[in-house]
């Protein structure tokens, strides 16, 4: 019986990045040997262990057979004749297919280090192509591996799984897992970009991919392409270390923009209800949580009128404040605040950019918020006991009284919501 820690742990360790988790393959062993040794059984599909002191995972050297569509169609073997390059063979990528030996040494039978070296995603074998699972997990490396590029051949293979139909297998919640993951890391724009080169972006997510091709008013959008603007608002949001739902809603507040009618372009008018449905049909698709589906359907909506806050008259902001939930959900508003700020400076192009213009906006409805949300609508209530049907009105009305006076806003006439 022999172990080895392999994939992430060794790969970190050889760029110099923190080791969070170990795993372990384990050579030689049975079942009935692992679990007489104190490992506690866990894995489902085939033989893996709870170190009994370390809680670490170890699992049993194994080969694997594609049986069905998709990745959860595989028949897996485990014995103690598996030898450990067969173990590895079946993993995705060659920095993934590195093994350390208890001593140290290195097992490294697909040149891992090499494409370490050399910062290549590359495949270790056709198996890859046997889990479509891996195509998102490699642009998810992508984007936590920013100045890595993939192997041309493994793009090819990518390709010709999605022209065979494999991605389209996937199931939402896998899809959404590791969107969201990738999300997360430091240059997601990579992670899309990946995707978009070997097709998958439009199976995965048609709406997103459509916007590429669409340009923007270059006054305000010195990069013009759409597509090239959400890359560029989502990795201001990583930049700014906003939370996964505000991520979420900068990848997909301007999908409306893929609709509206070409003969108007470079304008956009009325995209962000046109992209409200589309955000809707995305997050039922992917089963996205409610936390980020909430917010990115706010988002769609709203981030024309946040951008033009400071234009808005107080009827106009508290009105928003009131369509957005904001006096009971207040942390959610500030989520749609920074979702619009990142779209407001995710605008770079040869001439110009807007990556470090000021963004007032969110200061001035937060103060107008806080100002709003300071009125005893409680007190209100109770002075209208006798005509409670006014009770809505006056408390709307105390509201746009207190932001007047907050922004020091001129006494114009109250006019219609935005």
């Amino acid at each position: 019986m022999r172990t080895y820690v392999v994939g992430g742990a060794v790969r970190d360790a050889l760029l110099g990045l923190p080791v969070k988790d170990h795993d372990h393959v384990v050579v030689g062993a049975t079942p009935d040997e692992m679990v007489a040794k104190g490992f506690r059984p866990v894995g489902k599909d085939f033989p893996v262990f709870l170190h009994p002191r370390t809680q670490e995972e170890y699992a049993l050297a194994r080969t694997e057979r594609k049986t069905a569509p998709g990745y959860k169609g595989f028949v897996f073997h485990t014995s103690p004749d598996v030898t450990l390059e067969e173990d590895l063979v079946r993993r995705d990528l060659t920095i993934n297919a590195i093994a350390r030996a208890d001593d140290g040494t290195l097992i490294d039978p697909y040149h891992g280090q090499r494409d370490i070296a050399g910062r290549v995603f590359r495949h270790v074998s056709d198996a890859f192509a046997e889990d479509p699972v891996r195509i998102l997990r490699l642009a998810r490396f992508a984007a936590r591996f920013a100045d890595f590029t993939v192997a041309p051949e493994t793009n090819a293979l990518m390709k010709q799984m999605v022209e065979q139909g494999e991605v389209d297998a996937l199931v939402p919640e896998r899809v959404w897992q590791e969107l969201s993951r990738g999300l997360m890391e430091q240059k997601p724009s990579r992670m899309f970009e990946v995707l978009r080169d070997c097709g998958a972006l439009a199976r995965i997510l048609p709406e997103l991919d459509a916007l590429w091709g669409v340009p923007q008013p270059e006054k305000w959008h010195p990069e013009i392409d759409t597509g090239i603007h959400i890359l560029q608002v989502i990795d201001c949001a990583a930049q700014m270390e906003r939370e996964l739902p505000v991520r979420f809603a900068c990848l997909v507040h301007d999908l409306g923009k893929g609709v509206t009618p070409s003969a108007t372009w470079p304008a956009h008018h009325g995209h962000e209800g046109m992209g409200v449905k589309l955000v809707e049909q995305v997050c039922k698709r992917l089963r996205v949580p409610t936390d980020s589906r909430d917010l990115a359907v706010m988002t769609a909506r709203e981030h024309g009128n946040v951008a033009r806050a400071l234009q808005l008259r107080p009827n106009t902001v508290v009105t928003l404040f009131e369509r957005c939930d904001a006096f009971r959900k207040p942390a959610r508003f500030t989520q749609l605040l920074q979702a619009t700020e990142c779209d407001a400076r995710g605008r770079i192009g040869p001439g110009a950019s807007f990556a470090d213009a000021p963004f007032p906006q969110l200061d001035y409805l937060e103060q107008a918020l806080a100002a709003a949300r300071a009125v005893n609508a409680g007190e209100i209530a109770q002075s209208c006991a006798d005509n409670p049907q006014r009770i809505p009105e006056r408390v709307h009305a105390a509201r746009v009284r207190a932001v007047k006076v907050a922004l020091n806003a001129a006494d114009d006439e109250d006019d219609a919501a935005e």
